[in-house]
């Protein structure tokens, strides 16, 4: 075995502390508190924390595989609310806005250009030629656009000014609604894409190749079904995370995603958290979100196998589950997944054997599409974010 995968067997400690990448920043959730560190427009490290939800509920925290689902939830929900304030105090969302007016300018513009040519056309005399004046300019008694930057001319050409407003810094419930229905939105694509997409995948396949349904065997029929599946599912998944490595913007994120992983294997080896010592860490964690998402699917495959001779015994039919039951079947055991999936990287997270590397295999390969080395600057947002987190007590200790 390699020095590097030997890396994670000598670390001094192993903690509970994990994080996710955000914009220009990193959140860290730590058993008492959550810390976010991002950089502002002038380069400085604002940082805000709260208690962690999972320290008020303690009781769920001790029961196997429940507390992976309400792990699960809370960290979604928890990341979706410190991406949106990450992007707040980055200035992604003064940049876009900004974006925005010189759209709406431009529109303005063209329109109060449309609007001047239609009032002070080109003179025509009667015999149907061009006068001399090819266009004439808007005189001041036709009322001129002010000189400020947000205002342009009114499209009626009537020289008001058209003030573009500036936009609303607090939650509107309008903005609320467009946040609920892009959650919504997203929810929907991800079941189209790892749910629905994969059993039509599937069912092309059995089109083309009777053999992948014998007839009088169901289990074998579930078994082909649930690896061409689990197979469309992994490699759909691989594709995105590649295809979304490609946008830089993306990569960037990625990067402060190496920062965090690098910045937990210098806190677990017992180094003082300093830039250069954080930068000496590999940046591949065996605890990775990343690596919850593969276990995931490869679960998927098992659980799924168990579904088509489970419908038979109960029904007693050999024709088949329907369509949409198994979808709706699929959505109902995800829970169970990632209760399963959340338990597997604990215990890989804990343990140091043969098993646990087996485990940890494909969330350390994948993690090559979703983790970058980190500059210096990304560096010191994780270790800020961390040193927020780290208790007193060593209640964080795996």
């Amino acid at each position: 075995m390699s020095k590097k995968k030997d890396t994670y067997n000598q670390t001094a400690i192993r903690t509970s502390i994990g994080g996710q990448a955000l914009i220009e920043g990193i959140m860290m959730r730590g058993p008492k508190l959550t810390a976010m560190a991002v950089r502002n427009t002038k380069g400085e490290i604002v940082i805000e924390k709260e208690p962690t939800t999972m320290s008020k509920h303690k009781k769920v925290g001790k029961i196997p595989f429940v507390r992976g689902i309400f792990n699960f939830v809370d960290s979604m929900r928890c990341g979706y609310k410190y991406l949106m304030r990450s992007a707040q105090l980055s200035g992604l969302e003064e940049a876009e806005a900004e974006l925005a007016r010189e759209k709406e300018e431009k529109k303005r513009k063209k329109a109060g250009e449309a609007a001047a040519e239609e009032t002070f056309g080109n003179p025509v005399d009667p015999a149907g030629t061009v006068t001399a004046t090819s266009v004439a300019q808007p005189t001041e008694e036709a009322g001129a656009a002010p000189s400020a930057d947000n205002a342009m001319p009114a499209p009626d050409g009537d020289g008001a000014a058209a003030v573009i407003p500036e936009p609303k810094k607090e939650n509107s419930p309008l903005s609320v609604l467009v946040m609920v229905l892009g959650v919504v939105f997203g929810v929907g694509i991800a079941v189209g894409l790892f749910v629905i997409l994969p059993t039509l995948i599937y069912r092309g396949f059995a089109h083309l190749i009777p053999g992948l349904q014998p007839a009088g065997h169901v289990a074998l029929t579930s078994l082909y079904k649930s690896l061409i599946e689990g197979i469309a599912r992994i490699l759909l998944l691989v594709g995105y995370m590649a295809a979304v490595s490609l946008m830089k913007d993306i990569r960037r994120t990625f990067q402060y995603h190496g920062a965090e992983h690098k910045t937990i294997f210098c806190y677990e080896h017992g180094l003082p958290l300093t830039v250069e010592n954080v930068r000496k860490q590999r940046r591949f964690h065996p605890r990775c979100g990343t690596s919850f998402l593969i276990l995931m699917a490869l679960v998927g495959i098992f659980i799924s196998f168990l579904i088509d001779p489970l419908y038979y015994l109960i029904s007693g039919s050999d024709a088949g589950m329907p369509l949409v039951l198994r979808w709706g079947i699929k959505l109902l055991l995800i829970p169970l997944i990632v209760g399963i999936g959340y338990e597997l990287i604990k215990f890989a997270g804990r343990h140091d054997n043969l098993l646990t590397r087996i485990i940890s295999a494909p969330g350390l390969w994948l993690q090559r599409l979703t983790v970058y080395e980190p500059d210096d600057s990304m560096i010191e947002c994780a270790i800020a974010a961390v040193k927020e987190v780290i208790p007193d007590d060593g209640s964080d200790r795996l």
